[in-house]
């Protein structure tokens, strides 16, 4: 009767926090309802980039054409998930994929309440849910339209640490098989799982050789993981798994498994778990500025990591707040944590999670997220342990118990009122807005499948999935070796963009052609290099300012030219702005959108230090450096979005040129290699090569042509 009470009672707490959890959620629904920019077709969208990706699958998996080479992920959890979901829920596509993230995410309730009433606090278990499910770096990669596998990342690895420490506290046979399968559905989740995985096996071997030497049990669980992780398909681990678990269970078994452990261990060697394990440190934590190609021409291309924001060093205050909400939340959940392992040791099993979420300053804030469980669970014990100690202050029992939960109330909605008013302020918008959509979804109807889109990895995603073609790069591939073409197209003059995107397209796909055959593929950049008879790159590249033999035409190509790439042009020019032979700079751009203007006459101050002295004609840099205009533009559309221009030439020996963007109000100063560079030129003037390039859609915010050769 009592397990009976119990269980309905965690239930409870369950649903409730759960309820909270998508409640929320609802938030950003109920501020952008009436916002008709982030809906297309009357559907909100979503706002992650890598969302397109999976979506991209399971429409395929819901059509059931999938083009070859396409790299669609029908074959990822991710999109196969949303396929069974798309095929069995009555709603559409577009609203589940958009709520997906908030229903899957506020599963991690669950076993934040398991853990902790396993250590008969289901109380602390409840609160730790409540903050957990809205900790601001969890909220912020489980929101609605956060799209991701964040949606279930760190689910999985709290539900292992859960069915570890019930392992550890029952020693029964069960849950040998509970984390073995835990192990495998996580891996099937979240390929790169594996360093987490190892981490948990890792702690649990040292307390078996520390304290546990001389029983089975522990033994069995290390090999049971161990089988799990092992760089097999799942169906053979999961057949492993299933095996072992039965021989285990028969008593005159047992003696055997320490055998079975190094069996084990020698499978994880064989089948590379050690090499992907540190694969993936080695890309998170010891990747340099510039990564040199292995193939017979060596080329030097700018790390992708040095520009993506999440993966940069971050402040004290910024990771605290990301996982607790609150500087001084933080601390005290750190104290609440060491209070609780006192307490309950076997909670360091929790200790992987801190470990993953503390490289968050050197890794990226989006280990930030992997701390929240066992903070939330920290905090939530120091206020347990908080009332209690003033409780027993009152000789009076019942004034004790009124303040003590007065303290636990007060508490909770002081740890709770930070990440809330996160919430409510953190108004992220959809990826592309509905204009943008539009166009891609015109695009749809004129490019094929097999055509490909010349744009930035950032919309690379959504234009495959918008458009339902290809790209060169996009947010899986976006490595220095192929964003540098991209990168020199969208920078360079049109003759040298055209050709290098006839190149790059068709080279690709020669490169696709010789994997199916396992022949050696080399980067691309330098296969062309090599086929051309040259040993330098950069002659290469040189080539192309002249009349040039081209690969054979097999496909059309579109360059896609967003006005959103303009506030991350300097990023996309870092990637061909270096000698590639040796991966030095070759000069510092000049780049810059002033959106915030203020005018004083003679004066017109565009933000940073920098002002245009309108009587002289030059641009102060500072207090001291003034340098020569060259051209003054001044751009504006018509009703009908025709684009109109006024050229002025101030200086024609001049350094640097501005444009007066009329219709997003904001300046664009910008030396002369970025101003002839093709996205200015197309973009922003509308000045293309008539025997190079086509326009296909001229809309002030998104402009696409179709190349000729």
């Amino acid at each position: 009767m009592l397990q009976k009470r119990e269980l309905m009672s965690v239930t409870g707490l369950i649903i409730v926090a759960f309820l909270f959890s998508i409640a929320i959620r609802f938030i950003w629904v109920y501020q952008f309802q009436n916002y008709e920019a982030f809906k297309y077709a009357g559907e909100f969208m979503i706002n992650t980039n890598d969302g397109y990706f999976w979506a991209e699958g399971a429409r395929d998996l819901l059509s059931g054409e999938v083009q070859k080479n396409d790299l669609s992920p029908i074959n990822q959890a991710a999109s196969q998930l949303t396929y069974v979901f798309a095929k069995i829920l009555p709603f559409s596509f577009e609203t589940i994929i958009f709520y997906m993230p908030a229903f899957l995410g506020s599963l991690l309730v669950i076993p934040i309440i398991l853990i902790a009433n396993n250590l008969k606090m289901p109380a602390v278990g409840f609160v730790a849910a409540l903050l957990g499910a809205i900790a601001v770096s969890y909220y912020n990669r489980t929101m609605v339209g956060y799209y991701d596998t964040d949606m279930l990342n760190i689910v999985f690895p709290t539900f292992l640490c859960w069915s570890l420490i019930l392992a550890l506290r029952s020693e029964e046979k069960k849950y040998l098989l509970i984390t073995a399968l835990e192990i495998i559905a996580y891996r099937w989740w979240y390929p790169q799982s594996y360093s987490l995985e190892f981490t948990f096996f890792g702690l649990i071997l040292l307390y078996t050789l520390v304290f546990k030497r001389k029983e089975n049990f522990y033994y069995e669980l290390l090999a049971m993981m161990l089988f799990a992780m092992m760089g097999l398909p799942a169906t053979i681990r999961l057949a492993i798994v299933g095996i072992m678990y039965v021989l285990f269970k028969q008593e005159k078994f047992q003696k055997y498994a320490l055998y079975c452990l190094f069996i084990a261990l020698a499978l994880f060697f064989v089948t590379g778990g050690a090499s992907l394990i540190w694969a993936q440190l080695n890309v998170y934590l010891f990747q340099g500025s510039v990564a040199a190609t292995q193939d017979t021409l060596s080329l030097h291309f700018f790390s992708v990591l040095q520009t993506v924001r999440e993966a940069g060093q971050i402040p004290f205050d910024v990771f605290a707040t990301r996982i607790s909400g609150h500087t001084i939340t933080f601390i005290l959940s750190l104290i609440g944590y060491i209070l609780l392992i006192i307490r309950y040791p076997v909670m360091a099993l929790g200790l992987p999670l801190m470990v993953l979420g503390f490289i968050a300053p050197w890794g990226g804030l989006r280990f930030t997220v992997y701390a929240v469980p066992m903070c939330a669970l920290g905090i939530a014990y120091l206020l347990l342990v908080a009332g209690a100690f003033v409780q027993k202050l009152f000789i009076n029992e019942d004034v004790g118990k009124v303040v003590k939960s007065l303290i636990m109330v007060g508490g909770v909605l002081a740890i709770l009122y930070p990440n809330i008013m996160h919430i409510i302020g953190y108004k992220v918008p959809t990826v592309l807005n509905k204009t943008e959509v539009e166009q891609l979804a015109k695009l749809r109807t004129i490019a094929g499948r097999e055509d490909y889109v010349v744009t930035w990895w950032d919309y690379g995603y959504p234009v495959r999935y918008y458009s339902d073609v290809k790209t060169l790069i996009d947010g899986g591939k976006h490595d220095g070796g192929v964003n540098f073409p991209v990168s020199y197209a969208l920078t360079s003059p049109q003759q040298q963009a055209a050709k290098i995107a006839r190149f790059e397209v068709e080279y690709t796909e020669k490169a696709f052609l010789k994997a199916e055959k396992n022949e050696t593929v080399m980067n691309n950049t330098a296969q062309m290099t090599l086929d051309a008879g040259l040993k330098d790159a950069n002659d290469f590249l040189l080539s192309l300012q002249n009349p040039i033999s081209l690969p054979a035409k097999t496909r059309d190509i579109y360059f896609y030219l967003p006005y959103r790439m303009m506030g991350i042009f300097p990023t996309v020019a870092q990637f061909s702005n270096l000698d590639i032979m040796t991966g030095n700079t070759i000069r510092q751009p000049f780049f810059y959108q002033a959106e915030s203007i203020r005018d004083e006459g003679n004066l017109l101050h565009l933000g940073s230090g920098i002002a245009l002295d309108k009587s002289k004609g030059v641009i102060k840099l500072g207090k001291q450096q003034e340098v020569l205009v060259k051209h003054f533009i001044k751009t504006g559309y018509t009703k009908e979005l025709k684009l109109i221009k006024e050229e002025n030439i101030l200086h024609p020996n001049g350094q640097l040129n501005i444009i007066y963007l009329q219709a997003f109000n904001s300046f664009l100063i910008v030396d002369e290699a970025m101003f002839n560079s093709t996205y200015v030129q197309m973009f922003v003037l509308e000045n293309y090569d008539k025997n190079l390039f086509e326009p296909v859609i001229l809309d002030p915010q998104t402009k696409i042509f179709k190349l000729k050769i």
